[in-house]
């Protein structure tokens, strides 16, 4: 591996390292937002009410192999008369439709809820409520009653009734009418009403279109699976029990619904069979007085006995006459039933016996298609595609019937000529008969056709009877309606997930926000980019003094400022003690120049070097404010008045070994004018002859150009960054005045850098950190918590 590969991976894992510790140094942001969350989503587990999921499956009954009306619209899906539909699909939209969700509704009274106050929760009592309610008056208003009421049990026969919001109406008595502005109702106590006594009951009524519309939306109906003609019934409530009563109760009125539309066919031909009976019964009545009045009349007993040997010659002949005007009869019975009902959605009489095979197939396949039609017209308008298609079909198929009957009724009445002139020729035969013979014979067969057909009507109402007691819906239970208990919602363990998900991902976005939009330099990372030397960094501090290098002083920041005079020894070309000048500058004000031109002087001091501190920031001085000495005198003065001597300005300090101060003097009007002033090089001649360290204290050159008046005389110049205060854009300055060569053998220092924080380096020395420029005041650790800081 290369140098440069070996660079950089240490680079790479030193950058997630410092990730690490930077996220690290903010924990309590992370617990405090993870306390939050959970805090919250306990809330929420608390005031949410649980939901309870109830299934249950539903087998469609394939009516092909049942001999059913689908059986019959199959045998003409052959032919391509109609289309077939799938059956899944189509029991889905009826058990969805609105119109069996109604009577659901209606029947379960679900627009009517007792609900107790629990916590934060509203339990409903529906297994067992404590009061039932019968409303009074016009249902059409009752179904748009939206009221809340609370009801308070005072003793065995009374109650009290109040707004939601508590306010009382009045006292009322348990079975009597009451009477208010949205309606009027009773309420009847239930065995375990006492239980609720002093207590709050809820009484919520809703508009039945709402509560509707609620669980329409609610049941989840869809296919078992692709390869099956199951259906899952799906409905999630906040009471299982009730969820399983909404899930049986819509499959009893499907059952119920497919039985009645089954019924259609059957109760049609009962009622025409019923009407031919009338009919039929009323004439052969009239036939059989024509007997009893003929023989009456003509004081007859036996007509017959002289015309036996006849009779029996033209028994057979009477026999087919007989049953083909019976079909004839019957043929225009359909006829006539047909002309005077040609909708669409009605049913043709069925197996009334026709002897034509394809006129009874043909009502068998008009009915089915008329049944389909009206159960899809149900859920849908007159418009729908396939509604209109049936249409079509069913005038297409009764126009077909309606030709056959004709063309069968001519068959028919061809028929019957032929028979009737057979059977003259054998009345000719028997022509010597008496005439009363002849007369009978002719009531009497009119009498047998009414018989033959009146006993042929009895048969099939029989029938048509039968199969309105069997029949049975094309749905078939798997699985009745069943919950598990388990609460589906909320979910615990998933709210707790969450919370602590979010706990963690809020803070660490919100840092990650202010990392992004954050301009503040912060280590020594920021100053690599410039490409100007790297001098140290100068760590925060909580000690209440400007002075933190002290003889004897442990901490972290002493230290600092120990390994800052090491590495001052590789910037400076001099030797130690031979009158080596330090320039101490920033960019811009408040950034710790002074601070750090003051510790420096004082680290050089404790060592046994004599310094010199020298104020050159003439438009900001700051060292005798941190020092807490009084001097109005110091180099604006001496560059003003030639008759000052230096060593009479200069102030020997006593908490400060080995350090003497030369102060700026007063703030003149004119400062860059007067660092021109030829006398300046009298100062740095006399300070070299004198002292071994020279600490002069000057101007931000980022915001004037004192500092830069001054660059010859300096041996080596402290460019003092502050940490998470100066904007990175403006590190372009250092890097310029050292590209340009404007300040040459200058380093970088940082001052106030958050080891807590990733940046810096840190000293081991297990002190606190505060700022390096001024002082971080000791707040309680719900106040850091609650001041976030970069």
């Amino acid at each position: 591996m290369s140098i440069q590969q070996t660079e950089n991976t240490f680079s790479s894992e030193k950058n997630v390292i410092d990730f690490f510790y930077k996220y690290l140094s903010y924990w309590k942001w992370f617990v405090f937002s993870t306390l939050i969350c959970l805090t919250i989503g306990y809330i929420k587990i608390k005031i949410t009410p649980p939901i309870y999921e109830s299934g249950a499956t539903i087998l469609i009954k394939d009516e092909e192999k049942g001999g059913g009306s689908l059986n019959e619209l199959s045998a003409i899906q052959d032919l391509g008369i109609v289309k077939g539909g799938n059956k899944v699909e189509n029991e889905i939209e009826i058990l969805s439709s609105r119109r069996l969700i109604e009577n659901v509704v209606s029947e379960l009274k679900l627009n009517v809820q007792f609900l107790s106050k629990e916590g934060f929760l509203e339990n409903e009592k529906y297994t067992n409520p404590p009061f039932k309610i019968y409303f009074l008056g016009n249902e059409n208003n009752i179904e748009k009653i939206n009221q809340t009421l609370l009801i308070e049990t005072l003793s065995k026969t009374k109650f009290r009734l109040k707004h939601k919001n508590g306010k009382f109406i009045k006292d009322y008595l348990f079975g009597k009418p009451i009477h208010l502005s949205f309606g009027s109702f009773i309420l009847f106590a239930n065995s375990n009403f006492l239980k609720y006594k002093n207590q709050n009951i809820i009484l919520r009524i809703h508009p039945k279109e709402a509560v509707i519309d609620q669980y329409r939306s609610a049941i989840e109906i869809s296919p078992a699976n692709e390869k099956s003609d199951a259906i899952n019934i799906v409905l999630k409530d906040h009471v299982k029990e009730k969820a399983n009563d909404i899930i049986n109760e819509l499959i009893k009125q499907h059952k119920l619904d497919a039985i009645q539309e089954k019924n259609q066919v059957s109760k049609n031909t009962a009622d025409f069979i019923n009407d031919r009976l009338e009919y039929i019964t009323k004439e052969l009545s009239t036939v059989e007085s024509d007997v009893e009045n003929f023989k009456t009349k003509h004081k007859l007993i036996d007509v017959l006995t002289d015309a036996t040997l006849f009779r029996e010659n033209s028994t057979e002949s009477e026999s087919k006459l007989i049953e083909s005007n019976t079909q004839l009869y019957i043929t225009d019975f359909m006829l006539e039933y047909m002309n005077h009902h040609s909708n669409t959605d009605e049913l043709i009489p069925a197996n009334l016996g026709l002897a034509n095979e394809n006129i009874g197939q043909m009502v068998l396949n008009y009915n089915t298609l008329v049944l389909e039609r009206n159960r899809l017209h149900k859920n849908s308008g007159e418009k729908n595609p396939i509604i209109t298609n049936i249409n079509s079909q069913i005038l297409s198929l009764q126009k077909s019937i309606k030709e056959s009957l004709k063309n069968l009724k001519y068959s028919l009445e061809i028929s019957a000529i032929e028979l009737n002139r057979h059977d003259d020729k054998l009345q000719s035969k028997i022509a010597s008969a008496p005439k009363f013979e002849r007369e009978f014979r002719t009531i009497q067969r009119q009498q047998q056709i009414k018989e033959s057909l009146y006993l042929y009507l009895l048969q099939k109402r029989e029938e048509t009877a039968i199969a309105l007691a069997v029949t049975v819906a094309n749905a078939k239970i798997l699985d009745d309606a069943y919950s598990s208990g388990s609460i589906i919602s909320p979910k615990k363990k998933s709210i707790f997930l969450i919370s602590i998900t979010l706990g963690v991902l809020i803070p660490f976005v919100i840092i990650l926000l202010l990392d992004i939009f954050d301009s503040k330099v912060h280590g020594k990372l920021d100053i690599d980019k410039i490409n100007v030397p790297y001098l140290g960094d100068i760590p925060k501090t909580k000690i209440n003094s400007n002075l933190v290098v002290k003889k004897g002083e442990r901490t972290s920041i002493a230290e600092a400022f120990r390994i800052l005079k090491t590495n001052l020894s590789y910037l400076l070309k001099k030797d130690e003690g031979s009158g080596n000048v330090l320039f101490v500058t920033s960019t811009i004000s408040k950034e710790g120049k002074s601070f750090t031109a003051l510790n420096i002087a004082a680290t050089y001091g404790i060592s046994g070097f004599k310094v010199l501190l020298i104020g050159l920031d003439l438009r900001a001085p700051k060292i005798l404010e941190y020092l807490d000495v009084s001097n109005k005198k110091g180099v604006t003065t001496f560059l003003i008045d030639e008759q000052l001597k230096i060593s009479d300005l200069i102030v020997n300090l006593d908490k400060l070994e080995n350090v003497s101060v030369l102060p700026s003097g007063p703030i003149p009007p004119n400062p860059a004018e007067l660092l021109t002033n030829s006398r300046i090089n009298e100062i740095f001649e006399y300070a070299k002859q004198n002292y071994d360290y020279i600490i002069v204290d000057t101007a931000p050159v980022g915001m004037v150009t004192d500092t830069l008046l001054l660059t010859k005389f300096a041996d080596a110049f402290i460019y003092v960054v502050r940490a998470q205060y100066l904007d990175k854009r403006l590190l372009t300055i250092p890097e310029s005045l050292f590209k340009d060569k404007k300040i040459t053998n200058m380093a970088i220092l940082i001052n106030g850098t958050d080891h807590q924080k990733g940046y810096g380096y840190g000293y081991g020395y297990g002190y606190g950190y505060g700022y390096g420029y001024g002082q971080e005041e000791a707040k309680p650790w719900y106040k850091k918590l609650l001041t976030f800081k970069k």
